[in-house]
Order: structure tokens, then sequence, then C-alpha cells
């Protein structure tokens, strides 16, 4: 497709924590240039599912303004949607159609009429479903044909997976959209959406499990032999952990997020015992320390639970280490915590990485739209491609012509940033001490020396003790 003459399509990610809206457009060499980003903090939102439907509109609000803020040229009405929440659901149908002239090649109205079908299908009172999906395609003895289309026979079918939700949990959801001032598109399993983004053809060949750890949900997708083997919504996310971190160390809700971002490890064993972390008292109280190693413990044993709901629904469905090749790419704004990557292929035996959504942007975006928190939003637009390239829904035929902002590329022959240090999130900065974690240009130089002596110590005793 030419530059321009391609339909500019909008990722809506409704989050626990956060409500992120993208807008992007392929090129003509077939990658995806963001025309706008912009996001909020998430309000009304539980466990992805909405509850607050005011609160939320006002979220989706500003994050619509800080994408316009981002590209004041750019319109947006319809957007696509992720899902996800306990209340997602799937379950496996097989479906079949007797063909009347056997001997013409089935065409693919015929395949979306099988698929419709399935739409029919029994599922239990109050719940909608969400996707069909069609898993493999068998024509009379022919068995598992990926795209019937072109075979001829007599009986055409295929295995399903069918993707279901809470009927009130979604029109809560197409609730917010639309007292927005926007169009629903489409609904989108979250997990879905986040593999299109990180994961390539040659992953869904080798067998590859997706793990997008958000802040209310933890979202799974299998992939197995290049179809969709198995979804499922882990009750669990960052949110979780944060909450466990404020009760067990008697801190905060913000105390306790800043510490799982700027100390926390989802290894106990990489924690050093004698590192604290000094939290300012309130009102005149005493200033508390607390262990590195113990907020370590208390993310682990979350990370761990989750992890374990992983290996549960891979042995459900007869996939394990031997299975799938790929291993398990873990996205998501919680797949940024340290050591995770090693915590996970201890727990499942399968190799781990982190899924980026770089793989299908244009090069030269900003780094922040690479971060895996984003790849629901890139998946979202992934989808809407697809629809598009696929004639599954009309889009305006009049696109609008529009440059990659300024302010969404990087900044060209740029001398390098010096690091700076986050900002605190609370009254005063987290400190640490008996052995000072690095925080930026704040550590003096006697300082470094004096945590490398400590440490050259550390190790003659160890080296003694064995």
């Amino acid at each position: 497709m030419n530059h321009n003459e391609a339909p500019i399509i909008v990722g809506l990610d409704i989050g626990t924590t956060k409500i992120a809206a993208i807008a992007g457009r392929k090129n003509e060499f077939g990658k995806l240039e963001i025309l706008g980003f912009g996001r909020a903090n998430s309000s009304g939102v539980l466990h992805g599912q909405v509850l607050n439907i005011d609160q939320t509109i006002k979220a989706i609000q500003a994050a619509l303004e800080n994408c316009a803020q981002s590209n004041p040229d750019l319109e947006i009405n319809e957007v696509y949607v992720g899902i996800a929440g306990h209340h997602i659901k799937s379950l496996q149908t097989r479906g079949d159609i007797v063909r009347q002239d056997a001997d013409i090649e089935i065409s693919r109205a015929e395949v979306e009429q099988l698929i419709n079908n399935q739409r029919k299908t029994f599922i239990p009172a109050g719940d909608q479903i969400i996707d069909v999906i069609a898993q493999d395609f068998h024509v009379d003895s022919n068995q598992n044909i990926k795209d019937p289309v072109g075979y001829n026979g007599v009986k055409m079918g295929a295995n399903f997976h069918i993707i279901t939700g809470d009927r009130n949990a979604i029109r809560n959801i197409n609730r917010a959209v639309t007292r927005s001032g926007l169009q629903t598109k489409d609904l989108v399993l979250q997990p879905l959406a986040s593999a299109s983004a990180v994961m390539s053809e040659l992953d869904m060949e080798a067998g590859v499990a997706i793990l997008d750890i958000g802040g209310g949900t933890s979202d799974l997708a299998v992939f197995y032999d290049g179809i969709l083997k198995h979804t499922a919504v882990i009750p669990f996310g960052g949110e979780n952990i944060t909450n466990d971190i404020r009760l067990g160390l008697g801190v905060l809700k913000t105390q306790a997020e800043a510490m799982k971002v700027q100390f926390g490890s989802a290894l106990a064993d990489e924690a050093k015992t004698n590192s604290f972390i000094t939290i300012p008292g309130l009102k005149g109280m005493p200033a508390k320390e607390i262990s590195v190693k113990s907020l370590a413990q208390i993310i682990q044993a979350r990370m761990s639970e989750i992890l374990d709901f992983v290996t549960y629904h891979l042995k459900q469905v007869g996939l394990d280490s031997r299975a799938l090749n790929g291993g398990i790419i873990l996205t998501g704004g919680g797949s940024q915590l340290k050591h995770l990557i090693q915590l996970t292929e201890y727990a499942t035996g399968l190799n781990a990485r982190i899924g980026i959504p770089n793989e299908h942007l244009a090069p030269n975006h900003i780094d922040e739209l690479n971060k895996p928190m984003y790849a629901t939003c890139i998946g979202l637009i992934l989808k809407g491609y697809n629809d598009y390239d696929q004639h599954h829904k009309e889009f305006k035929e009049r696109f609008v012509k529009l440059e990659v902002p300024a302010n969404l590329k990087k900044k060209a022959d740029a001398a390098p940033e010096a690091p700076v240090a986050a900002a605190p999130v609370m009254e005063k900065p987290i400190e640490e001490t008996k052995e000072t974690v690095n925080m930026g240009p704040r550590i003096r130089f006697w300082d470094k020396f004096k945590n490398n002596l400590i440490e050259l110590f550390k190790e003659e005793e160890d080296q003694v003790i064995r």
C-alpha cells in the first residue's frame, strides 16, 4: 500500500493502572508509523474490568487529550479496544457444513459462513461471545488445513476457539468508550493483541506462550504449530504485588509502588542481605528501615504464584518445555521487574525473554513506544489492519495525509543525555543505607569507592567460609 493511502487506526488500552491511546498507519514498507500517542493514569477500572464508568470516561478523555497534544492534526473517531478481566472465558468447539457442489472450489464466503455459524454456539446466560477463532480446518478426509480456500470437497469443518465475556462488563466498556465521544470498532482480547505485537511467524511455528503482565491481570495466550491453542486470564498482576508490599511492609501504596520499581527484584537470592531502604516517617514519626531482601521475597512469592498458573494452563493443553521451543515471551508493564526472566525459566522450565513491540514499528520512533507496556495498543492497531486487509470491516475511503510528529521521533545527531534519577513519588526520595544503590549523578566518587571495598572484603569472607 502507498504511504498516506492507508487508514489511520487507533488502539485504546483500558487498563487497571493506565489508559493508553496510540494512532498508527502502515507505511509503504508495511511498518507502523505512530501518528499520535497519549496516556493517562487509570481510575474506575479494577482487575481489567470497568466498575466506575464516570471515572473511566475522565481517564479516557485525558489520554485522548494527551494524544491530541502529540499531533493536533489527528482526528480520532473509531477505536479498537482491548478487553481482559476475571470474567473472560474460553471454550473449544467443532463445526461443519455440507457443501452443495463438491466440484467447485471452496470460497472465502463459505469459510466466513462456517465461522459465523459458531456465534450461535450455546454459552451460559449472561455471557457474550467476543471472538471466534478458527484453529485448523478439514475438508473431507484432509486434516490440519490452515486455509481451505481453493480446496474442493463435500464437507468442510474446523476446530474453533471461542472467547466469551460477561455481558455487563462488555456493556460497561462500550458505554465508557461511547460517552467519551468515540465508537468501538471492535473488542479484542488483550493477550491476542499483545501477542501480535511481540511475536513473529517463526515464534508461532516453534510454539510459544505470551504472558502479558498488566496492572490488574496477567493474560496468557499459547500458540503451537502456527495456531492459537489456548487463552487464559490470570487474576493477578502488578497491582497485587504492590498491595502485597503495602500490607507486608506496612507502607503507603505510593511508597510500595516506588520501592517495587526502584529496588524490586523477582529473585530474593539476588537481593543483598545487608541493604536497607529508608522510608520517611509520617507526621513526626521515626523513619522506617526496610530490607531489600524482604521486599524481593514478597515480589517473588506473588510472581511465583502467577507462574504456577502459567504452568497449570500449559499442562491443561498438553504443552510443556519439549513442545514450546519458542519458550515464554514476557510483556506488559509488569515484565520490567528485575530478574523476572531468571525466575520464569526456573519456575516453568522454559526459555524466557522480554517481548517489546518494535518488530512491527517503523524505525526512529522514541524509546517510550518500544516499552512492553504498550504492546497491547500496538497489537490493536495491527488487528485493525488485518481487518482492513481481509475486508472484515468497512473503513473510510478518504484518508488524511499526516506525517509522524517530531515529538514522536528520535532526535537526530543529538548528544547523549546524562542519566537522570527518577522523580521521587514520596515526600522525600527513597534512600538506602548500609549499602547504597546507584541512583545516578547523586552518588559521589568516594561512595562508589567505599562500596567497591565493601564488596571486595565480602567476597574474601565468602571464600574463607567455603
